[in-house]
């Protein structure tokens, strides 16, 4: 937490900073406040393997395996971390339209830069975001978190307050695909 924040909310409390500070209005910060420390303090759950057995054991990310397998992400995935990996469900998936998630699958750089988007260097917890940061991926941009009403949020997808933790990193389930910037 920044210090600013920190000091704020040492001064004011929680609710009152979190109002102050713009994070949502008056009458919506009991809620949020309620909603926000009930997700933060949700447990991950262990998984005794790799980012990638975890996604494989996983049946709503088998689409994601297949591309991680059509990448030959697999290596990368499984190797020493920590890592972060926000993975999209076979449903985000399925939000794409055909002709880009096409597209997306027959150019293995550009299935390659999507989705290392998904994934940056180090543990990320969308959760702990009040205040919007950013975070690198290792395909070079930048991903957005915040904790707003919608929940923990990746860029304008959303994220489980329910992460995975691995032997080499985190797993967050999000709602959507998250597509870099093309250039």
């Amino acid at each position: 937490m920044p210090h600013a924040l920190r000091s704020l909310t040492a001064s004011l409390g929680l609710a009152a900073a979190l109002t102050a500070i713009g994070v949502a209005p008056a009458h919506a910060t009991t809620p949020l406040l309620k909603n926000y420390l009930q997700c933060r303090h949700t447990t991950l759950v262990d998984f005794p393997g790799t980012i990638v057995d975890a996604a494989v054991a996983t049946p709503e990310l088998s689409t994601l395996v297949n591309l991680v397998q059509a990448a030959n992400l697999v290596g990368p995935l499984s190797g020493k971390g920590p890592l972060t990996v926000f993975a999209p469900t076979n449903d985000a998936f399925a939000k794409v339209p055909a002709p880009l998630l096409g597209l997306i699958g027959s150019d293995v750089n550009l299935l390659t830069s999507v989705l290392t988007y998904h994934v940056t260097a180090g543990a990320v917890d969308p959760r702990r975001s009040l205040l919007p940061s950013q975070v690198g991926t290792l395909q070079g941009q930048s991903v957005f978190l915040v904790y707003d009403t919608n929940g923990a949020s990746v860029n304008q997808s959303v994220a489980a307050c329910k992460g995975v933790k691995t032997t080499n990193g985190t797993v967050w389930i999000i709602d959507s695909v998250l597509l870099p910037q093309f250039r």
